[in-house]
């Protein structure tokens, strides 16, 4: 492989993992004109345009990906869901199916590959509509997710943030618990579990938990702003 390529190649495919797919499109486009031999570029042009709502162009790339290796099994994914998209069904159901039975699952049941990237799609739809202030409907996007991947922690941070947006405290402090539970270690769940705790009343309680935060990261600028504030705030 030549520098040049090699370079385009390392470019296009750092900004696409960035999800800057407007930069990684032109770096990933100028690969395909120098070599056609690249199924995964052909899998990102695919997503790229998927984002862009440019179909056609996103099904031809995914099936040039295909072509290359019919083992793709992301790629395979991403093509039976712009068939979906397109009003394709059928040609989505057998893409679908072909897909599973490369990836070794048992009839009637997802393998793990597939399970954690329906689960991360499911939440890509909550994100949507988080941001839209639908949080009922997010929720349910989430609870989707989670019910493939529940130890998804960053997806149960979400459904928590959204249970938290939409002023249901307690459902919002249960799910930060199950994620400090499941994973000690993910600070973001101990500092808004404890913003939580503080908001609902239990001052002590949320103080403990920017305080392990600080003890699993010295220094943690949020944890010791929170504990200032609340050292300062009503006691109660």
């Amino acid at each position: 492989m030549d520098e040049v390529l090699k370079q385009l190649l390392t470019l296009g495919r750092t900004y696409y993992e960035k999800r800057e797919y407007a930069r990684a499109e032109q770096y990933l486009s100028q690969v395909v004109e120098r070599n056609q031999s690249f199924a995964d570029v052909y899998n990102m042009l695919g997503v790229i345009y998927h984002d862009q709502g440019q179909y056609q162009k996103a099904q031809r790339a995914f099936e040039a990906a295909l072509r290359l290796n019919p083992g793709y099994t992301d790629a395979a994914l991403n093509l039976a869901i712009t068939y979906n998209d397109t009003g394709k069904y059928r040609e989505a159901q057998e893409t679908y199916q072909q897909a599973l039975t490369r990836s070794g699952a048992a009839p009637g049941k997802l393998d793990h590959f597939v399970e954690g990237k329906l689960a991360n799609m499911y939440a890509d739809i909550g994100d949507v509509y988080l941001s839209s202030g639908l949080y009922a409907e997010a929720i349910v996007e989430y609870e989707r997710a989670l019910g493939l991947r529940p130890t998804f922690v960053d997806i149960r941070a979400r459904l928590a943030a959204a249970h938290r947006d939409q002023g249901q405290r307690e459902r919002a402090i249960a799910e930060y618990e199950e994620i400090v539970r499941q994973s000690p270690g993910f600070l973001p769940a101990r500092l808004n579990l404890g913003l939580c705790l503080y908001a609902d009343g239990k001052k002590a309680e949320a103080a403990r938990q920017w305080e392990e935060v600080l003890r699993l990261a010295p220094g943690n600028r949020s944890a010791e702003m929170y504990l200032k504030l609340a050292a300062a705030g009503p006691k109660g």
